[in-house]
């Protein structure tokens, strides 16, 4: 399985902060937001990651994680060049994809939980079909909503759905199989102009080829692209790090129980960031 990690978009929520700078490069407490998101990559075991962004970021990212060598992972660059739609990434990552099935993850997601990793592998071992999270939300109307009849099977995914009794959202991690670039390419774009990911999800709904794993209260998730859920995942950040001792999202630290790299690439990047909190860290593990 490979990876895609979205970085995109105008960030316009956030304007005029992002009228300069990705949303993604932000500061969520020590490490910069798309760190979160690339973890989920590195936990559920992938070591080939595409990234996709705005030409006017693409450097950046480049810059930040380079060809991902240090990490013992292969990192591809691709451009989107407008925001047409989440399910865009399916086809500009054709290539990058090749013959794989692929994880999907949104740049500006954020997740934390004992279970999480359980759940994210349960999902990344998917060779047929799709596989998608449903959280409860206390603002579902914001999201995809997911509804369930009282036997626990998915009845639809509405994206953005005001009439719904259902407090289940999708968040940004979601799971295909290679069927998916095609499944992208067929769907047309919605009144919004954009190829909505929750429209190829229905695809393979109706299909009977969706799972949904339902996450457990004690895993959390933020939408990070606001002001108000950047602060949250901050201030939960710094807490958890603080009272516990463990680094949150530490790439190299997942990097090396995954033995993708060795104790010399950990010595080597604590060397790099001489002088902070992170190669302190490293140095510990």
């Amino acid at each position: 399985m490979k990876a895609i990690i979205l970085a995109g978009g105008k960030g316009s929520r956030m304007y005029p902060a992002t009228v300069a700078i990705s949303k993604h490069l932000f500061l969520i407490y020590d490490k910069p937001m798309i760190y979160y998101s690339f973890s989920i990559a590195l936990m559920a075991g992938i070591n080939e990651v595409l990234i996709i962004a705005g030409n006017e970021h693409i450097e950046a990212f480049r810059n930040l994680f380079g060809d991902g060598s240090n990490l013992g992972i292969h990192i591809e660059y691709r451009i989107q060049d407008e925001p047409r739609g989440i399910a865009e990434a399916f086809i500009i990552g054709e290539k990058f994809i090749g013959n794989d099935s692929v994880c999907l993850i949104l740049g500006d997601n954020f997740f934390y939980g004992d279970s999480f990793v359980y759940h994210l592998k349960a999902l990344s071992q998917l060779k047929e079909g799709a596989g998608i999270f449903a959280y409860q939300e206390k603002n579902p109307e914001e999201f995809g909503v997911v509804e369930f009849d009282e036997t626990g099977r998915v009845l639809s995914i509405k994206e953005k759905s005001k009439d719904s009794n259902s407090n289940y959202v999708v968040p940004g991690v979601y799971f295909y199989d290679n069927h998916v670039i095609e499944v992208a390419k067929s769907i047309k774009p919605s009144k919004r102009g954009e190829l909505e990911i929750t429209t190829v999800n229905n695809v393979y709904l109706e299909k009977g080829k969706l799972k949904v794993e339902v996450l457990p209260p004690d895993v959390k998730w933020l939408d990070t692209g606001s002001y108000e859920t950047l602060l949250e995942a901050s201030n939960f950040v710094k807490s958890v790090q603080t009272e516990t001792g463990n680094m949150i999202s530490c790439l190299e630290e997942i990097s090396y129980k995954n033995r993708f790299i060795g104790k010399s690439e950990v010595a080597m990047a604590a060397e790099k960031y001489k002088g902070t909190q992170y190669s302190e860290y490293l140095l510990s593990i």
